[in-house]
Order: C-alpha cells, then structure tokens, then sequence
C-alpha cells in the first residue's frame, strides 16, 4: 500500500461514479458482477428508496481508500442502532455487553444489507489486495474514534475469513444450504444423482405445485410494474409475519426495475388471472441467490416449487455454479440443498469482553462444523455418492 493513500468516509455512494465503485468489485462495465449486492446500482437503490438511511437503523458510513483521485479500495459499511437485518446473529452479545455497563448500539457493520448472501466485503482494484490491511485499520479507527462497540464483516468471502483471524479479527461460522450444479443437463439429470425415495417426492410436490396455477419466470425487459405490485403484496406479508417490519420500501422495487432488472429473476404464480404467490432472485455470474417470498393463497408445495425448484431449473439452464437459497431452513436438505458454511468476522475494542466472545466463537465454530458433517450424511444424495439413501 503507498504511502500517499488516503482514506475517508462517506455518507452516500451518490458521491462516487458507478464505474469507479464497480471497478472495486472487478466487474467489467456491462457484465454480470458476481456478488449483485454490493454493485454501485443495489446499493444505491437501498439510499434512494430510504430503504437504509434515516429512521432505518442503518446509517451508510462507507470507507474509501484513493491514490490521487483514483479510488482504489472501499468498504460497504453502515452504523447500526439495532441487529435487524444482518441474519447473524449477537442479539445475546448485546445484551451480555450492556448487562456489563456498556452501550453495544451502534455499532460497525461491513455488510450487504438484509441480505446473507456470501460476498466480497474488502473491495479493492484488481491486484491490490495489500489495500484491505488499510480499509481494516480504517474501519477499527472509526470504531474507536465514534466509541462504537464493534465491527463486523458479515457473509465474507473464504479467503477473507482467513485473511481476517491473520489480522487479529474474531472468526464466527454459521450455515446455510446451498444447492450446487453437477453439471447437469436437465432437472431430471439432477433427480438420478437422489436417492429413489427422495426422488419420488419431488416429483410429487412439483405435480401438487403445478396444479396452483401458471408459474413464469421474468427477468430483463419482461418484468413489468404489474409484477412488482403483485410481488410487493407477497414481499409485505411475508415480511409483516416474519419480521414485524419489512425492510425494504416500495420504491426499492421501482427503482430496482429500472437500474437492474438484468439482475433480477422474478419467478410469479398466476391462478384465474391473478398472480398469487412470487420469489424474487438475484443473478450472479455464477450463482442465483433467493431472497424473498410471499404468497396471497396457500398451495400444497408451491413454496418448495417456487423458491427451490424452479431455481435449480435456471440455474442449470443458464450453467450456474450453484443456487444460494437464503439464511436458514433444514427442509432444504431433503431438496437438494446441501448445508455449507458461511462467515463472519469481529472486532471488540474491550478486551475483556473480546476474550469472552473469542472463547465461545471457538465452540460454536466446533458445533457448526459438527452439525453441518452430521446433516451432510443425511443429505438425499445415493449411497455411491457418500450421503446415507434412506
């Protein structure tokens, strides 16, 4: 890293041009990015629509690093005054630190918001990896200088991870369940690799889930502001019921419709013209990432056609290296949904309590991979291919 690179915050990514934040990312301009949540036009969307920004509980603070007036690293970065949204969970760190006398709002956070799909979170120009020891001590200076709690660098790339417990930084593990594309042909070529038990009860929920109505999948030029208001019926309901407040706005959607409809796989279920149930998608270059659900009618299998099947169906038709589904759900396992690790990094300026979090890090991380081993062997996978056929 030279000596002449500064480093600053900003409370907006309206100020930096989407070429020069992309290039972070190393996304050649009109090219698929690999992680679409951290690309200049899905992070502007969240500011645009006050989806993240004022009464939101997340405060853009991103970290900037320049040689000159070329910028050449960032971090994704948001001041926090609560956990909603993150899908890692410190809700007992935060109680145990202002059960000691500390205030544990707001803190740091490195992170795509509402969002655990794994992802760059050191941003940096192709070859200058030497950036992050910099974006890091910045992040940790503004902890220290706001009198924040923490940091945390959340849904991490592998490599990262790594590169974080070299640099001081506590490691935290979790799970999710990742489908992953063998190369298939075909959906059917995927159900030859399951077990004839497993098998079968796919091919079950897909005839029970086909009986609900039409199901379309639109990206691109085809989805129309119709789909989004459909959609945006099931986003709340699902939402109202599982969170108590959706964290996404309307206009988010709008907004997403026309900056980055190419990115986006709206899969929509139609019954008697109306549509009645949808799952929004988000397309990598190598992978699709399942968001959201919602339904306004209740069909035996639909949610597993929808959010799982019919995105295993696009994965293999467009040779995508894998589905991420979202955070948690052990009913993925018996759909070809495999559990994998996710990762997560953490700062504490106060000793104590840094050492405190160290030592049950260090069991938790020994639990996950504990679990994750157990629930591979009864995945649905042949015998032949090392999974238990029961």
């Amino acid at each position: 890293m030279s000596s002449e690179t500064r480093f600053s915050v900003t409370n907006t990514i309206s100020q930096i041009h989407p070429d020069e934040w992309d290039a972070l990312g190393r996304i050649p301009k009109g090219e698929r990015p690999l992680d679409p949540f951290t690309t200049h036009r899905f992070l502007s969307a969240l500011e645009e629509s006050g989806s993240v920004g004022k009464g939101t509980g997340w405060h853009p603070q991103y970290i900037l690093a320049h040689e000159g007036d070329r910028l050449i690293g960032a971090l994704p970065a948001f001041a926090k005054t609560h956990s909603q949204g993150e899908y890692i969970f410190d809700h007992n760190w935060s109680h145990a630190y202002e059960n000691a006398g500390g205030q544990y709002y707001p803190k740091y956070q490195v992170a795509a918001p509402f969002t655990p799909a794994t992802g760059q979170r050191f941003l940096h120009v192709e070859g200058r990896a030497d950036i992050r020891e910099g974006l890091l001590a910045a992040a940790k200076s503004v902890t220290l200088q706001q009198e924040w709690s923490s940091l945390h660098i959340t849904f991490c790339t592998e490599e990262e991870f790594d590169w974080g417990k070299d640099h001081g930084l506590l490691q935290r593990t979790n799970q999710q369940f990742h489908w992953f594309n063998k190369s298939y042909d075909h959906f059917d070529t995927f159900l030859a690799d399951l077990s004839a038990r497993k098998r079968k009860n796919i091919r079950k929920e897909r005839k029970r889930a086909s009986e609900a109505g039409r199901i379309v999948q639109l990206t691109g030029d085809d989805i129309q502001p119709e789909h989004w208001d459909a959609f945006f019926e099931f986003y709340m309901d699902t939402g109202m019921r599982k969170w108590g407040s959706p964290y996404l706005t309307r206009q988010f959607f709008d907004i997403a419709h026309e900056t980055m409809a190419d990115d986006i796989l709206l899969i929509l279920c139609e019954r008697d013209g109306d549509y009645i149930a949808g799952a929004l998608n988000f397309i990598g270059a190598d992978c699709l990432y399942g968001r959201y659900w919602g339904c306004t009618e209740l069909h035996d299998s639909l949610h597993f056609e929808l959010c799982y099947y019919q995105a295993i169906d696009y994965a293999i038709e467009h040779n995508l290296a894998r589905v991420e589904a979202g955070a948690q759900g052990a009913h993925k396992l018996a759909r070809g949904y495999m559990p994998s690790p996710v990762y997560s990094l953490h700062y504490f300026p106060v000793p104590e309590f840094e050492q405190a979090i160290e030592k049950y890090l260090t069991h938790e991380r020994e639990a996950v991979s504990e679990e994750i081993e157990i629930m591979t062997q009864y995945g649905p996978f042949k015998v032949e291919q090392g999974y238990i056929d029961e």
